[in-house]
């Protein structure tokens, strides 16, 4: 018996999620068709212009967003930012500092810092329970 590989493809959102853009920005060529593994895989290592410039100006995905002001997904829907942004609005939120990006920047990095600390203490009972065998 011969086993032929089919190939594996993805619905558009999920390459663009991948992808890391936001998919109503996408050509429409993109938006209706599927995406071959191959095809993301060729998406990545050489992007088309059109991916260059999208990552480079937006709009860009709620997490991208997110990423790029330093606080969480949560954070942006509490500051009411509920759209895709281009880069030239997250600037000018960053430059405008509202209270709430204050707020949720220090709140991120409250988490941050309590993440590192469960990490080093799991690291340390880890260690001991080695040290004890």
């Amino acid at each position: 018996m011969k086993s032929h590989q089919t190939a594996q493809t993805m619905k558009p959102a999920t390459a663009a999620k991948k992808l890391g853009v936001y998919l109503e920005a996408t050509p429409a060529e993109f938006r209706e068709g599927v995406v071959s593994r191959t095809e993301l895989n060729a998406l990545q290592a050489d992007p088309p212009e059109w991916l260059r410039e999208l990552r480079r100006n937006g709009p860009h995905p709620r997490p991208v967003v997110a990423a790029k002001l330093g606080v969480s997904i949560s954070g942006l829907a509490r500051g009411g930012v509920t759209e895709a942004l281009t880069t030239e609005q997250i600037d000018a939120l960053k430059a405008e500092n509202p209270e709430w990006l204050q707020k949720e920047r220090a709140t991120q990095a409250e988490v941050r810092k309590e993440a590192a600390r469960i990490k080093e203490k799991h690291k340390a009972q880890n260690e001991d329970a080695q040290n004890k065998e």
